[in-house]
């Protein structure tokens, strides 16, 4: 062929598989000498070529035994908050050193059974707790896209950062994220690949490590749409260890995208519309727009009134969540634990640990949700972030109660940044970056960032459709036409490997 094996999609890999055109050891070792060959991008912190080499000996041989999973064979990275079975796993926390899980997450559990080869583990913030993966005991992650005539190393985005770094940079072909307020969605849109986030419940928790119960949801990374629908089907369903998932049967999402949206009413929520919105991400709104309409879709102007709380109630709700989970890690256990001097007790080693093993940004989260979790606070902050929060979702029921299909948004408000722009003194500028995703995870609705075209300096813009809950094929088919209406097919320069040209 001659697209290099790890730049193909999941649905062209797929059929090259079954055609016997190429192997899945050799697509194995593609991806494999893609990822070594771009340490600069610090996407992977670890690199499993043994796993991969063996997942992929045996899904070759599942192969030739007529396997028709729609994983089998398939490489794919994994963020570094799923628990995976004899692999380091960290959450890119020093508090997490040397932790090895016994036990697989259900949802990487599922692309095993599958056949999906691991490459490896994926550098994302530390605890999911970041919009820039600077945030990390492994260091930054790097954006393979670069601004035009410039030098300067972007972000990703986070906290998935390293996920959308490796698709976007063609060293795996999908990878695994979680998106608790834009996770996935952020990083998908900057790195310019697909990013969905399903409905909460969709997608077991089981092994993943915890930031925030109700917002957490795993999710695919991928280079389209119909790639997405394919991970999507391969890692939902129910699980009884999860209490949070929902008895939702698993689907077939890629047999519905037709990308026949006649008819779908799609709402252009004026909210969203924010003060001072760089023109450029207000113009590819307005085109996103216009190619629906194209597609014979109908756009109608909606309300979201209680949008603007969302930021700020987002921001009282996770902390919390992340103060009361993250409370388990004590050094007594498993990870680190500080050096004692003499006469220290259980409560300096509590304190000692903690303080040494959580980055700033996860002890200023801590903090903040201890802060309104206390006694005084409880009811001016947490529980009235909660009420704020079902007021956000009742809007979103309304709209779809009258008829609306899906909703049509930027998906962030700039493209990526450079690393360092934003400094850890400025918290609220980083936060903002969120202002657009933040919301679906508060009402618990699927969602999903596609790439649109590029900035006037040459970097990813994406859009954000918002769907109905439960209808993840729906929402899936309205990207699907709006990806294959804007044919965003751009690729960055490879400035990253030794073999660059």
């Amino acid at each position: 062929m001659s697209m290099s094996l790890n730049s193909l999609t999941i649905s062209q890999a797929r059929a090259g598989l079954r055609n016997g055109d190429f192997t899945a050891t050799e697509l194995a070792e593609a991806c494999l000498e893609a990822a070594k060959a771009a340490t600069e991008l610090n996407a992977f912190c670890h690199i499993t070529e043994d796993i991969a080499m063996s997942r992929a000996a045996a899904a070759d041989q599942r192969l030739a035994q007529g396997d028709q999973s729609p994983v089998c064979g398939i490489p794919v990275g994994i963020k570094d908050l799923f628990c995976t079975k004899g692999v380091p796993t960290q959450a890119a926390s020093r508090i997490l050193e040397g932790f090895i899980p016994e036990y697989e997450s259900t949802v990487t559990n599922k692309l095993l059974d599958g056949g999906a080869v691991m490459i490896g583990k994926l550098n994302m913030d530390e605890f999911a707790m970041g919009s820039s993966t600077e945030h990390s005991i492994y260091g930054p992650a790097v954006n393979p896209w670069r601004a035009r005539e410039s030098s300067d190393k972007r972000t990703p985005g986070g906290s998935s950062g390293g996920s959308a770094a490796a698709v976007a940079a063609d060293l795996c072909l999908a990878a695994l994220g979680t998106d608790t307020g834009g996770s996935i969605r952020q990083p998908a849109s900057l790195s310019g690949i697909v990013g969905l986030k399903p409905t909460y419940g969709r997608c077991s928790r089981w092994g993943i490590i915890a930031f925030a119960s109700s917002l957490d949801q795993a999710g695919p990374m991928t280079r389209s749409v119909k790639d997405a629908a394919i991970m999507l089907s391969a890692i939902s369903g129910h699980d009884s260890k999860d209490s949070t998932s929902a008895n939702q049967p698993a689907i077939d999402f890629a047999a519905l995208l037709d990308g026949d949206i006649r008819g779908k009413r799609i709402g252009i929520p004026r909210e969203y519309r924010a003060e001072n919105m760089p023109t450029e991400i207000d113009d590819i709104w307005s085109e996103g727009a216009h190619r629906l309409r194209a597609a014979g879709a109908e756009t109608v102007d909606i309300s979201l009134p209680h949008t603007e709380f969302a930021l700020p109630a987002y921001y009282v709700i996770a902390p919390a969540e992340a103060s009361s989970n993250l409370a388990r890690y004590d050094g007594v256990r498993y990870g680190r634990r500080a050096t004692l001097a003499g006469g220290d007790g259980i409560i300096e080693m509590y304190e000692k640990t903690r303080a040494e093993g959580f980055g700033p940004e996860v002890r200023r989260r801590i903090m903040i949700g201890a802060y309104v979790l206390s006694q005084g606070f409880y009811e001016a902050y947490y529980r009235r972030a909660q009420r704020v929060r079902t007021l956000i979702k009742q809007d979103f029921d309304r709209v779809f109660h009258d008829g609306i299909d899906a909703v049509l948004t930027p998906a962030t408000p700039k493209s990526a940044f450079r690393i360092g722009e934003i400094g850890d003194n400025d918290p609220i500028t980083m936060y903002l970056n969120d202002v657009f995703t933040v919301p679906v995870n508060l009402a618990g609705l699927p969602g999903i960032a596609i790439p649109a075209t590029l900035s006037s300096d040459g970097l990813p813009l994406g859009l954000q459709l918002i769907g109905r809950p439960w209808e993840e094929g729906d929402l899936l088919n309205c990207a699907y036409a709006l990806e294959t209406a804007l044919q965003f097919n751009n690729k960055p320069d490879k400035w990253w490997s030794f073999d660059a040209v």
